[in-house]
């Protein structure tokens, strides 16, 4: 098993991919026509986003790090190597919704930044996250 892909919902396939492959290096796999639609799948490396027209409007584009509703994507993320070139070479393009926050005394160098992308789909971008070394047979559900 091995993850496949996000489905996004877009006003404007043709605008949300411009903002990925512009700012996440995503590239055009694939474009699927489905009646008088069409389904475009982008991909970068391993990952893959399916963009789908968008059947109905969106009450509340995404704010913070994204809605926190049951059955709603929180948001999709990204890391870079520096959240502030990004942010500075995306200039007026970075609809920021939150941060950017450094979270050093989690993980020392961990930096986040969270962006809305053309049809309010909250993107995280980080710097400097690190996987924790679990042991075997640790709980990972206790919190």
């Amino acid at each position: 098993m091995h993850w496949s892909h996000v489905g996004l919902n877009c006003r404007d396939q043709r605008r949300t991919e411009e903002f990925y492959t512009r700012w996440f290096g995503f590239r055009r796999a694939r474009v699927v026509p489905v009646g008088d639609r069409q389904i475009v799948f982008l991909r970068r490396g391993d990952a893959y986003l399916e963009l789908f027209p968008a059947r109905e409007e969106r009450a509340t584009p995404g704010r913070d790090d994204g809605p926190s509703v049951p059955g709603a994507v929180r948001h999709i993320a990204f890391q870079t190597e520096s959240v502030d070139e990004l942010l500075a070479a995306m200039g007026d393009a970075a609809d920021v919704t939150l941060g950017p926050l450094g979270f050093d005394d989690v993980v020392p160098g961990w930096r986040t930044v969270w962006l809305r992308d053309p049809d309010g789909v909250v993107v995280e971008v980080g710097q400097g996250f690190k996987d924790d070394h679990i042991q075997e047979g640790d709980d990972l559900l206790h919190v």
